[in-house]
């Protein structure tokens, strides 16, 4: 049957699973867009392509799959490089079609003309341009394969307008990629000998893909082997928080004694994490020329094994793969006292410290933690509220944490609409800074137009934080360029059609919550803090002392 390339692709799209794209339309990729029309395939349509890539790559978070965004060329693909950042540095599954100007047209500078492939290079796991409309089917599953197979990340597909257009009489591509690998029991076994010759062991968990049986699996793990287990940056869902050998997360804001219990370490097994430098404080806590400790890799990539760190033992499958056999296998009960002594640090991190103003946010964080169900999802961006989600809130599910690792502002509201979507009967609250929040709030029109009543907390200090932490530390008292002027954001989502809340006491929260969540609309909560807060334990007046103590 010969149909035009959109068509093409988008059966194709319906042959791998795909039931959700995310878009912004444009003339380049028309087909694509009539292709979609009676597929069966929801559309999502976004304000602004960066929103779009991002809603994407939380969808492959979030479902193991590859989220799927069409935008257009030029301006529309450089706009969604954000997305395909994230995708890139948190190792998730995603595909992102770009339109393409004609292919008669090229190297004349023609209308948005952009070389994809060195444009995209240095972000994505492949890029390609399709010439041949019959070959579509091909192009597209391949696609699939790269960005889900070894260590999962980002594709991009350009789409030339008249190759997209054009018509050809080909099948759907029906091969299928090779099945993930499970290690053996006697590599497993020896893995594990590996670990048992260790006096202070610990298990850093990580990676991207993980399942509610992959958390099962290493809570069973832990248990069994009675070690303690850290979580990598913003992978607080791979085991139960409350579990009794969770130890914290080893992420931005970490608990200091967990960050000492990392260096004191005889022997970490990493599972699924490549272990960068936000886990090691920027490679001082585990210095990659001199370790000073066995560690053991796990990752599907063999290309990442020993990359930075040299291993002494290593499983080349993904962490979840690992973990069905290592969790079957005999433990140890003789780290039972460290264990205790790490899960104690983490308890004791969790006491809230106090910070000034009439909003603690720290009991903001608490309150949520303490009162939403297990099932509930929460997203951020990045910023200095971040560390109260990452100290004060027990993630119970593996699901439950979609946030960036590549530290990227304004991810998460477009991840929090994306995870409605895809999870309607489910909590989802989205933490968002005020500077965080304005990058992608104008998708709060997306979020009314499909029905994605997320529930954004704001929390509003009038500056880029985390900036200015680092501004004080390093030129105390010069302020310069991290002050912001802020809307009203309970009105601007009313004005959204949404509902909207300030709240100025740490009081008011809990019942202006139950008010937006009651209200069956997307939501804003601006909580209005102490310009003095600035982090988890300190002020904006210490940071400016430590500065000026640093300088002498």
């Amino acid at each position: 049957m010969t149909r035009h390339g959109g068509q093409i692709l988008v059966d194709q799209l319906v042959a791998l699973g795909v039931t959700r794209v995310f878009s912004v339309p444009g003339e380049s990729f028309l087909a694509a867009l009539d292709g979609l029309h009676d597929s069966g395939i929801s559309n999502i349509v976004c304000r602004q392509e960066g929103g779009a890539a991002m809603m994407a790559e939380a969808h492959g978070k979030l479902t193991g799959r590859p989220g799927v965004a069409f935008v257009t060329r030029g301006p529309g693909a450089t706009n969604a490089s954000a997305g395909v950042h994230v995708a890139r540095q948190d190792s998730t599954p995603m595909v992102l079609f770009v339109g393409q100007i004609a292919r008669g047209h090229r190297d004349r500078e023609a209308f948005q003309e952009v070389d994809y492939r060195a444009m995209f290079g240095p972000l994505a796991k492949w890029v390609a341009e399709i010439e041949d409309t019959a070959r579509i089917p091909e192009y597209v599953a391949k696609a699939f394969r790269v960005a889900s197979s070894g260590r999962p990340g980002p594709v991009v597909l350009a789409l030339p307008e008249d190759m997209l257009s054009a018509k050809a009489d080909v099948p759907d591509f029906s091969g299928r990629g090779a099945s993930p690998s499970r290690p053996s029991t006697d590599d497993a076994l020896a893995l594990l000998d590996r670990l048992h010759q260790a006096e202070r062991p610990l298990v850093v968990a990580g990676g991207p893909c993980w399942s509610a049986d992959a958390a099962r699996n290493l809570a069973r793990f832990a248990e069994t082997q009675q070690i303690p287990v850290a979580v990598s940056f913003r992978r607080q869902g791979h085991l139960d928080n409350r579990h009794a050998c969770y130890a914290g997360d080893l992420g931005v804001g970490a608990n200091p004694k967990l960050a000492k219990r990392l260096r004191d370490a005889d022997c970490l097994l990493l599972l699924g994490t490549r272990f960068g430098d936000i886990e090691t404080a920027g490679y001082t806590l585990v210095d990659p020329s001199r370790p000073d400790k066995t560690i053991l890799h796990v990752l599907p990539d063999p290309d990442e094994i020993g990359a930075v760190y040299g291993v002494d033992g290593s499983l080349t499958c993904t962490a979840p793969a690992a973990l069905d056999v290592l969790a079957e296998l005999p433990g140890s009960q003789g780290w039972s006292d460290w264990t205790a002594s790490a899960r104690a640090d983490y308890e004791s991190w969790r006491e809230p410290t106090e910070t000034p103003g009439e909003v603690k946010l720290e009991r903001v964080m608490r309150w949520l933690s303490d009162t939403l169900p297990d099932d509930a999802i929460i997203t951020n961006g990045a910023g200095n509220y971040a560390a109260f989600i990452h100290r004060y809130y027990q993630f119970r599910q593996h699901d439950s944490q979609v946030a960036p690792t590549s530290g990227s502002m304004g991810y998460g509201f477009p991840a929090a609409i994306s995870a409605k979507l895809e999870h309607p009967d489910r909590v989802v609250v989205c933490m968002a800074g005020d500077g965080c929040f304005q990058m992608t709030l104008n998708e709060m029109s997306t979020a009314v137009q499909h029905g994605a009543a997320v529930i954004t907390v704001v929390v509003n200090n009038g500056r880029y934080g985390t900036i200015r932490m680092h501004q004080e530390k390093t030129y105390p008292g010069r302020v310069s360029g991290t002050e912001m002027a802020n809307p009203d954001f309970a009105a601007l989502a009313k004005a959204y059609g949404g509902h909207g809340e300030r709240v100025e006491k740490t009081e008011e929260f809990g019942a202006a919550f139950e008010r937006a969540r009651a209200s069956g609309l997307p939501a804003v909560i601006e909580v209005v803090t102490d310009p003095e807060m600035l982090s988890t334990t300190m002020t904006v007046s210490q940071f400016r002392a430590l500065g000026e103590k640093a300088k002498g």
